[in-house]
């Protein structure tokens, strides 16, 4: 059993910038692959990021690509979403997931998951 516990979410101007964190509980989180999807209000949950257990896939959403950016500290056990130049459209909860398979952009592809933190871009 993993427990993934996010923050760093809150309300931010567009063209602002946030760091989202999710810490893991676990001592095999290096051999984890990590992802961070989002959930606007009325709509389904959409991937963003996602990293391979190596550190050597990245997969980004085309509508964050250039300006979000994952990555994970085994150290700490925790994955990092960095999300600048923020638009209204990244108006979401936003949830980071691991599998101890191959990172994947489908939901379908996790085992376990964070209770979300919000993030509110205003225009």
């Amino acid at each position: 059993q993993v427990q993934l516990v996010e923050s760093g979410g809150g309300l931010v101007q567009a063209g602002g910038s946030l760091r989202l964190s999710c810490a893991a509980s676990g001592r095999t989180f290096s051999t984890y692959s990590m992802g961070w999807f989002r959930q606007a209000p009325g709509k389904e949950r959409e991937f963003v990021a996602a990293l391979g257990w190596s550190g050597g896939t990245l997969y980004y959403a085309d509508s964050v690509k250039g300006r979000f950016a994952i990555s994970k500290d085994n150290a700490k056990n925790t994955v990092y979403l960095q999300m600048n130049t923020l638009k209204a459209e990244d108006t979401a909860v936003y949830y980071c997931a691991v599998t101890r398979g191959l990172s994947s952009r489908s939901v379908s592809g996790y085992d376990y998951w964070g209770q979300g933190t919000q993030v509110t871009v205003s225009s």
